[in-house]
């Protein structure tokens, strides 16, 4: 049997399969040690939290994961991709985890409480391992949900860690390397189109959200925040770019795609770089880096 990917294994079909199965299997089938071949041994991770390198801390951050949230499950709701000639596939992953909190870990001491949370995972994968990793999680949504307020839990974290002076510092550009995935994504007009309603926005061009968006549209934003319509979408977007209104926006990754059975989608990885210098979502400006 020949693999549908080049330089894959024969049982995935398509890039979607690899992504799910291999999540499957590391996850909810606790083969962590699958960690060992399905990222490659100087993987690139990029998280809000951190910048790593190499598998072992994806190992170890699982594990620490999975003893504090044992029932875990790990729910692929999209899987969006692209190829490209040279540098291979980038999927991005749209996950819906549920989870309960049932022993002490980096969230305090065990509380019981069930949670739900999304987190979305960037992934270049070549030759049957993923090369580079940008994720985000939606750790606002958990610290609600555990009973903390995302800035009392991330006291409490930066505590546990030793205070300010000692505790793991947030990912900046500064802390950045060169990676070795240097595509911008695919052409799609999806992905432009997304892009572009991006850029009207953080241009503070507002209405393109009325514009744009379904009056029906359904919402999910950080803090486990679930809405509908087109005025939660202006409040979101309005509280994040007038809590930084000099900071630096860019898309770094634009893809889109159409496929059988699914609608038309879009993936955009994008960032802001400047300081926390206006109210908003944040509260009142600390002229923190971010």
């Amino acid at each position: 049997m020949t693999a549908a990917l080049p330089g894959f294994d024969s049982q995935y079909a398509d890039l979607p399969e690899y992504i799910l199965k291999c999540t499957n299997q590391i996850w909810e089938s606790r083969d962590i040690a699958a960690i060992e071949w399905h990222y490659d041994d100087n993987i690139q991770i990029r998280t809000p939290i951190t910048y790593a390198e190499g598998n072992r801390a994806g190992i170890t951050n699982t594990m620490e994961t999975l003893y504090e949230f044992p029932d875990r499950q790990l729910f692929g709701e999209d899987v969006i991709w692209s190829e490209h000639a040279d540098f291979g596939y980038l999927s991005s992953h749209r996950i819906i985890s549920e989870a309960t909190h049932l022993q002490d870990g980096v969230f305090g001491p065990a509380s019981g409480k069930k949670l739900r949370f999304r987190t979305i995972a960037d992934t270049n994968c070549i030759d049957n391992a993923v090369h580079e990793e940008w994720l985000v999680r939606d750790v606002g949504a958990m610290a609600r949900q555990i009973g903390d307020h995302p800035r009392t839990m991330a006291a409490k974290i930066i505590e546990a860690e030793g205070g300010p002076t000692k505790a793991k510092r947030p990912f900046t550009p500064a802390a950045d390397k060169p990676g070795r995935y240097k595509s911008r994504g695919n052409d799609n007009e999806w992905g432009q189109k997304a892009t572009a309603l991006l850029e009207r926005i953080m241009r503070a061009e507002f209405s393109a959200v009325v514009d744009t968006y379904d009056r029906g549209c359904h919402l999910a934003y950080p803090g486990g925040v679930s809405a509908h319509s087109t005025a939660p979408a202006e409040a979101f977007w309005l509280g994040l770019r007038s809590s930084f209104p000099d900071a630096t926006f860019g898309v770094d990754h634009a893809i889109g795609r159409e496929d059988p059975m699914l609608p038309p989608r879009a993936a955009i990885r994008w960032h802001l770089t400047g300081k926390h210098s206006g109210w908003g979502t944040f509260g009142a400006p600390t002229g923190a880096e971010i």
